[in-house]
């Protein structure tokens, strides 16, 4: 057995095993050294720069969304303001007008406060008479009266409203009276419009108001006083014009405006309306005069003074 067992290279050879000799140890193999796993960092930092970049364009767009919402909204306000200031200059030249021609129709017929209040406390003392008497006609009702009594209340409730009936035929009188005078008042305010140089003259003399004529070119401006107006247009057709009035720092438009009807604004200082009357109108021209209380304009020579040989009345 222990022959079979020698190796056959040792047979040929002349070698022999050593029984204390270990095997020989298998050869060594070389084997690199593992590969290291790609880092993840660089692949973390390309997200976030992509992220970084996203969330900048989606800034810069709402940004942008918002400043142009902004832009729209300030460019809407300021239209919106800009018409309102537009219906309050109209409004306060409606104002102006309707106080002037409420100031020149009260001077004319020489109302005062006082009346008015009595007028308004006769109105009370008719109404608590009434309230009386029907009181005291539902008292005698609730205590059954007799015939008698009730027919005295009666007859005395009758007198009352008979004399509350005369109170309201003479109040009615009044205010008759009161709006006969208002059509008079009417009446003499159209009648106050000078249609000639000698009209104006005429009205002049015989009033206690400084007039100034003017004749405007349409795109022309003329200053009288303190008071500046500009012809925008005219229509010979609808025999009106337009033009706007510069004054108390700030510009009115007259727009359509006919011939020979009054034009009335209310500037400050004065003591009663001013008014602009046009009695001539072309395609291209307008012919006038501005009318304003007695020396509001004492530096400018009105239609008696600037008139050859004239003076002031």
């Amino acid at each position: 057995m222990a022959d079979q067992s020698r190796n056959p290279g040792n047979a040929v050879f002349g070698l022999s095993n050593s029984p204390s000799t270990a095997p020989a140890p298998a050869p060594t193999v070389y084997a690199p050294p593992p590969l290291a796993a790609p880092s993840r960092t660089p692949v973390i930092l390309t997200i976030l720069v992509v992220l970084l970049v996203v969330m900048a364009g989606v800034n810069f767009y709402l940004v942008w969304t918002l400043q142009k919402s902004v832009q729209q909204s300030t460019s809407q306000t300021s239209d919106q303001l800009n018409v309102l200031n537009h219906r309050m200059d109209a409004s306060d030249d409606r104002y102006a007008q309707l106080r002037g021609q409420f100031q020149v129709t009260s001077e004319r017929l020489g109302m005062t406060q006082q009346e008015l209040g009595r007028a308004r406390q006769l109105a009370a003392n008719i109404e608590q008479q009434q309230k009386q008497a029907v009181t005291q006609l539902n008292q005698a009702i609730a205590q059954k009266a007799s015939a008698e009594q009730v027919s005295q209340i009666q007859a005395d409730a009758n007198s009352k409203f008979g004399g509350i009936n005369s109170d309201i035929a003479g109040i009615n009188k009044k205010i008759g009276d009161t709006n006969d005078a208002l059509t008079g008042a009417k009446g003499e305010l159209s009648g106050a419009i000078a249609k000639t140089h000698d009209e104006l003259v005429a009205l002049a003399h015989r009033t206690d108001r400084d007039y100034f004529e003017f004749t405007l070119t349409r795109g022309s401006q003329q200053k009288v006083g303190n008071i500046s107006v500009r012809l925008e247009k005219t229509n010979v057709k609808k025999n009106n014009f337009t033009a706007d009035l510069f004054f108390d720092d700030k510009r009115t438009v007259r727009k359509d405006q006919a011939v020979d009807s009054p034009v009335l604004f209310y500037m400050q200082g004065a003591s009663s309306a001013c008014e602009l009357v046009v009695n001539k109108l072309n395609k291209n021209t307008i012919s006038g005069y501005l009318s304003t209380p007695k020396g509001f304009f004492p530096n400018t020579p009105n239609v008696l003074q600037a008139r050859p040989g004239g003076g002031s009345s």
